[in-house]
């Protein structure tokens, strides 16, 4: 019997492997594809502080960022930039497998093409069911954690509420000629959401977007826009796509069991970005399911420590940041671009740029303090659409 089985081997899956073999716990990974970092779709832009508190490979990152391009639905720029670095473009499937490595250091096992198929907890611990390389296999353990991705249908089977609000990313890889981040706003290009270009390495840049209905529509369109435009050499390039929840499930623990990144919400709704935020809390998992197996004791009152230390971290933030894409859905390209002309006329991102406090991370400063800015306070009272939450 193993102390812990880790479903999915992606970087929040093996940091929390990495901690609980650390600590001498017997620690399986599951991952269903058979090699680590298989099938990725992610842009992989992370901060300095996550670099930093979590110690990643500088080898895995491709690039520093310090600035960005932001356009209107109309083409009216706001360009963001910042002396030094504010963030790091990281190929993912290298910081995937650089982290399932850190892992298996630890004496963490990974059991490739293995489908988790079902689980089940009893008194005794887990059974999980899985078909690993066409063979079908049942495991013990004394726990599980859940970080496998988008996959509301298995955690809702778990008991762990239906999920809620989602999206899809889709992005593919292109010969490009840009040496800057630019993000795209405009309900013709992306409904409700956003659309970017990122440079990765000399001539090669991801083009993604994320859409709630007909993504593979609308990244057509915006690859087809972006060659007409000179900024990549070719349309014809084969898309990813993934979901992503913008809200965190109601519920990411019960006995014996924790979901984590991912699979349990922890992700940025402004951005779609949740790398940061599900490290962060792995490590609280990692921590609660640290006390539980030294204490023999994991039952759900034990590990809803999780939840209530996850929460105290990064439940204000998410929520706010939920709520501020949800007001953004409402906007119609005539708004967007009439918030773009009082951002630049006022000199209000240049006012947020030399905000040192303001995080690449940590959006509801920023946010809170521009919906307080007077210009855009006095707009948004003419929309008539609230932004942020009560008490924000």
């Amino acid at each position: 019997m193993y102390d812990v089985i880790v479903v999915g081997s992606g970087s929040v899956g093996s940091y929390v492997a990495y901690r609980l073999a650390a600590m001498g716990y017997g620690v399986a990974v599951l991952e269903e594809h058979s090699q680590v970092g298989e099938q990725v779709c992610c842009t992989g832009i992370i901060s300095q502080e996550c670099v930093t508190s979590f110690d990643i490979d500088p080898g895995v990152c491709l690039r520093s960022v310090n600035s960005a391009r932001l356009f209107s639905p109309s083409g009216k720029l706001i360009r963001l930039w910042r002396e030094q670095a504010q963030a790091y473009i990281v190929d993912r499937s290298a910081l995937d497998r650089a982290m399932a490595q850190r892992a298996q250091d630890e004496g963490a096992e990974y059991r490739l093409e293995s489908l988790v198929t079902g689980l089940e907890v009893g008194d005794g611990g887990v059974t999980v069911r899985a078909t690993c390389c066409g063979e079908r296999v049942s495991l013990e353990a004394r726990a599980v954690v859940i970080a496998s991705g988008f996959s509301p249908k298995f955690t809702q089977s778990l008991g762990l509420g239906k999920a809620g609000d989602s999206v899809i990313g889709a992005q593919a890889e292109v010969e490009a000629n840009i040496d800057e981040v630019e993000i795209y706003f405009g309900q013709e290009i992306a409904p409700g959401f956003f659309a970017w270009l990122v440079p990765t390495s000399p001539g090669r840049a991801l083009v993604g977007l994320l859409a709630q209905r007909n993504p593979a529509l609308y990244i057509k369109r915006l690859l087809s826009a972006l060659q007409s435009q000179g900024k990549i050499v070719s349309s014809e390039v084969e898309p990813r796509y993934s979901g992503i929840l913008l809200k965190p499930l109601s519920k990411t623990y019960s006995e014996r069991l924790i979901t984590v990144g991912t699979a349990a919400g922890q992700v940025k709704a402004t951005t779609g970005g949740g790398i940061y935020f599900g490290l962060l809390s792995a490590e609280i998992a990692a921590e609660t399911l640290g006390r539980g197996l030294a204490d023999d004791n994991l039952s759900a009152r034990s590990l809803s420590g999780y939840e209530r230390g996850w929460r105290k971290k990064l439940g204000r933030e998410l929520e706010i940041d939920y709520y501020a894409r949800k007001f953004y859905q409402r906007l119609s390209d005539r708004r967007i671009d009439r918030i773009f002309d009082i951002i630049k006329s006022n000199g209000i991102d240049e006012a947020l740029l030399k905000a040192r406090e303001l995080s690449f991370d940590w959006h509801s400063q920023a946010l809170l303090r521009l919906e307080k800015h007077q210009a855009v306070a006095k707009a948004l009272a003419v929309m008539g659409i609230p932004f942020c939450p009560k008490g924000g």
